[in-house]
């Protein structure tokens, strides 16, 4: 089946699991909720390692011991509501400390503010937190997967984050099937986490590409700043649902954090298609991508860009490792 065809097989799913939303077993039965993380997390932990080393991970110092000070990690960005960022790593964001909502907020009430607390972090030797062992089951299992993924590569992260999370959806519905019986209800949760997850992506791109156009008209002089924010706020309301955000959640930080994870999910899944559906070639090929891929400085002096630091630097260092992707899935040599 097609990556179209089973998109479209997963959204017809989900439609009729919506539908039925009011019938209590037969809901659970087509979208489980996944249990919480057991007492038996360490044994888990253990499978997924050793699941990974089958992919082609290597080892990884992430999860090696349980922090009973780190509960989870703060994060706090805002970016004045009339420029949309490329990525979470765009410098028009700000990124500040905060420990709560308010206090983000705190620190630029004009502008669109971001505030998340995330379980792990990548690429720091990441405890077990116990916000991950107060957490689902499916939820673990990406963090697990997700960070240790990003161990494996040297990527901008506009390229890594999107590649981590492909694989790690894919591993979870391997890796689920696997380890817990056909049908079970840890099976399909973990399942489920990972296909609406990779549909999510996708709406990302849509809705994101539709803000990008809006932004484009305004910089054009087409409208005004008043009629921007206003047209803004109308699109918003009715991406919330459809990219699963809550009520107020959605403006520029939010979706182009979200962003950094999609935008480049369609052309690793056309890789994945190309190894085969093989998870271990397709992690073995971004590697090769990994070691293929210019210097840094090289694509700044050829680009002629001044600050590295700049969002029109990160937009040419992807653009230069997605052309090389695209010409691997023309046929070309890595």
């Amino acid at each position: 089946m097609s990556t179209q065809r089973r998109r479209i097989h997963f959204a017809a799913a989900a439609l009729l699991a919506a539908s039925l939303a009011g019938c209590g077993p037969l809901r659970e039965l087509i979208t489980p909720t996944a249990p919480a993380v057991s007492g038996e997390w360490a044994v888990l932990l253990d499978g997924i390692h050793s699941f990974e080393r089958g992919i082609g991970f290597s080892a990884t110092s992430n999860f090696a011991d349980v922090s009973n000070d780190q509960v989870s990690f703060a994060h706090c960005g805002h970016v004045p509501r009339l420029i949309l960022p490329w990525s979470y790593e765009d410098p028009a964001i700000h990124w500040g400390n905060a420990d709560s909502e308010s206090e983000c907020r705190a620190l630029a009430p004009d502008d669109d503010i971001y505030f998340r607390r995330l379980e792990a972090k990548g690429e720091s030797e990441t405890p077990v937190t116990r916000a991950m062992l107060a957490g689902k089951l499916d939820r673990f299992v990406y963090l697990v997967i997700h960070e240790d993924c990003h161990d494996q590569f040297n990527l901008p992260y506009g390229v890594e984050e999107a590649l981590c999370d492909f694989i790690t959806h894919q591993a979870m519905i391997v890796f689920a099937e696997q380890k817990y019986p056909a049908f079970s209800r840890e099976q399909r949760a973990i399942r489920r986490y990972a296909e609406t997850q990779a549909v999510l992506a996708h709406a990302t791109i849509d809705w994101y590409r539709q803000l990008e156009a809006l932004y484009a008209r305004h910089q054009r002089g087409e409208i005004s700043a008043d009629a921007l924010l206003r047209e803004r706020a109308t699109l918003f309301v009715s991406a919330e649902q459809p990219l699963g955000f809550g009520k107020g959640e959605l403006n520029n930080v939010s979706l182009a954090s979200n962003m950094t994870y999609s935008r480049y999910y369609p052309q690793i899944e056309e890789a994945f298609e190309m190894n085969g559906r093989d998870l271990a070639r397709t992690v073995a090929f971004f590697r090769k991508l990994d070691a293929a891929k210019p210097l840094a400085a090289a694509v700044q002096k050829q680009q002629r860009i001044d600050d590295a630091r700049s969002v029109e630097f990160l937009r040419a260092y992807e653009s230069t490792i997605i052309e090389k992707l695209r010409a691997a899935l023309r046929g070309g040599a890595l």
